[in-house]
């Protein structure tokens, strides 16, 4: 950002709050100090070159000034940043972050920076620490004298002034758990942006990640625990039961079928599949839920009672998502295979085995299984 204008009072963006133990930061340079007039010389060099000499001089000449410090410092890393030397602009910028913790402004244009860097570490870092910040407006202190009425006035106008810096920061973090591969790196920046970022508009889809995250690690404890954290906010999140539904059916312990059984039909319930507004999504879920429900069926020895869900199952994925409509027809064709109904378990086999995929080479061991037990019935 470069300086355009000389006001009676310069102020650059964000500076110290005047609220007794105030939490946001504001850069002041009085009009007419020495400071000023230096940076007055500064805005009239057209130079790229010659301009950032001005500021290191700038910086050596006030550096008893935090203010001027850490001004400095920001306009050296812009500089950086527009001549494509991200890691110098980080850099100078960390050193204006030390001089103005609590800056807002300087946290975006770092995170600025760091997305341009492609340096999800250091934007998740940055992200988060906005975060606080920004919810730190609502822990100071009311200075002595002032009205209860004034004071939340002055609360909400800097959060309302804050806002945009704190979506964008907001936006950024959960950009970057999008980003992530990693489940256990994944997981641990969800834990992070949780508390800096509460009642987030993000929340439904970072319960939907950190319960992805949670089953890719196996961590069964976790999952369940942070499952039923998200539905006690929201009963109808229907990607946390579908990956409730998901753990269980696959879980070994005694008592997990059941509840397999349950968050199945949680879920068949929450999507309404069938109501005139369902979308592909909620349709999708049905199908999926549906599919685990008549697993989670066989795996208790209850077929006949599958089959219904899988048939379900399948007609709702088919064409909407190959592998789940894959994995539904393999095991509506298993289910029909341990009933000795060869034809319907071959029709649903036959289905199975045109999908590339990671069901294609059982759905093609079971068909050969079922063929070879046709031929032999005959």
């Amino acid at each position: 950002m470069t300086r355009t204008r000389v006001s009676c009072l310069i102020i650059f963006l964000v500076a110290l709050s005047q609220v007794g133990n105030a939490q946001l930061d504001r850069i002041v340079i009085p009009a007419g100090t020495p400071e000023d007039q230096a940076l007055q010389a500064v805005s009239k060099e057209e130079d790229g070159q010659k301009k950032l000499a001005m500021y290191e001089d700038f910086l050596q000449k006030f550096s008893s000034n935090p203010a001027a410090v850490a001004y400095g410092n920001w306009q050296i890393s812009q500089y950086y940043q527009n001549a494509g030397d991200l890691q110098k602009a980080l850099n100078y910028g960390d050193k204006a972050m030390a001089g103005s913790a609590h800056n807002l402004d300087i946290l975006v244009s770092q995170a600025n920076i760091a997305q341009q860097a492609k340096n999800n570490a250091k934007l998740m870092d940055y992200a988060l620490r906005g975060g606080d910040i920004y919810n730190s407006i609502s822990k100071e202190t009311k200075p002595e004298g002032m009205s209860d009425q004034d004071f939340a006035n002055h609360q909400a106008e800097e959060k309302n002034g804050a806002k945009g810096s704190y979506e964008f920061l907001e936006s950024a973090a959960f950009n970057v758990i999008i980003d992530e591969s990693d489940a256990k790196k994944r997981m641990a920046y969800i834990e992070r942006f949780t508390p800096a970022f509460p009642n987030s508009r993000f929340d439904e889809s970072i319960a939907s990640y950190a319960m992805m995250s949670l089953s890719d690690l196996r961590d069964m404890n976790r999952l369940v625990s942070y499952g039923e954290k998200s539905l006690a906010a929201n009963p109808n999140n229907l990607p946390t039961l579908l990956l409730l539904a998901g753990a269980y059916v696959d879980d070994p312990k005694p008592g997990s079928l059941p509840k397999a059984v349950t968050y199945s039909q949680k879920a068949i319930e929450a999507a309404k599949a069938d109501a005139p507004d369902a979308d592909r999504s909620r349709k999708l879920s049905a199908g999926v839920a549906h599919s685990t429900l008549g697993y989670a069926y066989m795996k208790q020895d209850k077929t006949a009672a599958a089959i219904p869900e899988l048939k379900a199952a399948a007609g709702l994925l088919k064409g909407q998502d190959n592998q789940q409509y894959a994995i539904a027809e393999y095991r509506l064709g298993y289910a029909y295979a341990k009933l000795s109904k060869v034809t319907e378990a071959r029709d649903a086999l036959n289905e199975a085995v045109k999908i590339p995929g990671p069901v294609q080479q059982p759905s093609q061991d079971l068909l050969a299984k079922v063929n070879a037990a046709r031929a032999k019935g005959r």
